[in-house]
């Protein structure tokens, strides 16, 4: 195993659900001068920022601004706001990221309300509105792209239950903004996070998110200013005030908002990254963008499926962006992974509780989601698995991912024609 450091860090293919690498043009962006945090030449990025964000959610909310922290911070965020102690809160628990929100609203004081399935399958939307039905919570929070075991949950009406019955709907969409369609307005979604390390390509470090009205009437009476900056009789909140100081939605949106109410340093760099990644996927257009990774995710399973290996999961709500794959009997799947790693410098990743050591996940998201990445680690993989032992006929993974590339070119070139 490797004890120092290595510097500069070296280049890597990597082809996890997450991190994955970063777009040069990220990169370069996250490069330039540093600008005071209430320099007007800054306060434009932020407000161009949160225009970007509200196309790249497909929303109208007033609400659409950056967590400074990593995706958790913004998920933690928006149930700290939503969330009171004794609410009662529903969570459909189908994979690792379900527990996430049970411990994170558990920990806010809420009465959780969990429902489950096993891992590798997701709820029909039925079983949620019934769920919603029987528990009347304040708060539904569920995964949209469950990352742990590579499924994706329909969210149909689950919005429109929740309208009916008085709850608001919560939405963890850090695996799926900007990889796979999250349509905040039309599913009526209340509050949704996204993630930067994933389908953006933008380092991880912040949370964007976007928030409804519903949401800015519940956090409008919990508002309380900091002290310090609170006015001489004012700044209270109606109910209890939110916990955290960091994570206090309220103090965020008075720090984005026309105010300008202090609040904290804003992560410079971070937002330069931000507004770069969200404008290259709106640049490629958010449907093209859908489309090459349903390509890729195509050539890849097609790939690892001429290689004798098989999928995990429901194949009916797979994960556009993830792909598990059941480690084969008898092969050690954490040494194929390091040698994966060593001699051909791609990552591929894991699994947790239940699934670890039975399955491998492979990301096709963002910048890393492309033709030679794909190509590179089924060779990559097939060359690892036969120093392993296991019979794999030679060549046949690469030869059925180029047919699928192949295949799109021709059916290009017929649309084109």
């Amino acid at each position: 195993m490797m004890t120092q450091p290595i510097w500069p860090p070296p280049p890597r293919t990597i082809m996890t659900p997450g991190p994955v690498e970063a777009d040069p043009r990220v990169l370069r962006a996250m490069s330039y001068p540093m600008l005071g945090q209430f320099d007007p030449a800054f306060t434009a990025l932020m407000n161009e920022t949160m225009a970007l964000l509200r196309r790249l959610f497909r929303t109208s909310n007033r609400q659409a601004y950056p967590v400074d922290g990593t995706s958790r911070a913004g998920l933690e965020a928006v149930l700290a706001g939503v969330v009171e102690p004794g609410d009662r809160v529903l969570v459909p628990i189908c994979g690792r990221f379900g527990h996430l929100l049970h411990e994170i609203a558990e920990r806010y004081g809420a009465d959780v309300r969990v429902i489950e399935r096993e891992w590798g399958t997701v709820f029909d939307p039925e079983d949620i509105i019934r769920a919603i039905r029987q528990y009347r919570p304040k708060v539904v929070a569920l995964v949209h792209g469950e990352t742990s075991t590579g499924r994706l949950q329909p969210l149909d009406g689950i919005g429109a239950a929740c309208r009916e019955y008085d709850a608001l709907l919560v939405v963890d969409a850090v695996a799926t903004i900007g990889g796979v369609p999250v349509n905040t307005d039309e599913w009526l979604l209340d509050a949704v996070v996204g993630g930067t390390q994933k389908c953006l390509s933008v380092p991880s470090g912040m949370a964007p998110l976007t928030y409804n009205g519903r949401v800015e009437r519940i956090l409008a009476a919990r508002r309380r200013i900091e002290r310090g900056i609170r006015p001489p009789g004012g700044g209270d909140s109606e109910r209890p005030f939110i916990r955290s100081n960091y994570l206090d939605l309220c103090q965020l949106q008075d720090y984005w908002g026309p105010e300008r109410l202090n609040h904290h340093t804003e992560m410079t760099a971070m937002l330069y990254g931000l507004r770069e990644g969200v404008r290259i996927a709106l640049e490629e257009g958010l449907e093209e963008r859908f489309r090459r990774h349903r390509l890729h995710e195509r050539a890849l399973v097609r790939g690892l499926e001429a290689m004798g290996l098989t999928l995990f999961g429901d194949p009916a709500c797979k994960l556009p962006v993830v792909t598990c794959v059941n480690i084969p009997e008898g092969v050690d799947g954490e040494s194929v992974r390091a040698m994966l790693l060593e001699r051909f410098g791609i990552e591929i990743a894991g699994s947790f509780g239940p699934l670890r050591g039975r399955i491998w996940r492979i990301g096709t998201m963002g910048y890393s989601c492309h033709m030679r990445n794909v190509l590179l680690t089924l060779g990559g993989l097939e060359a690892v698995l036969l120093r392993h032992g296991m019979r794999v006929p030679a060549g046949e993974a690469l030869q059925a991912a180029m047919e699928v590339y192949e295949e799109e070119q021709a059916a290009q070139a017929a649309r084109q024609a």
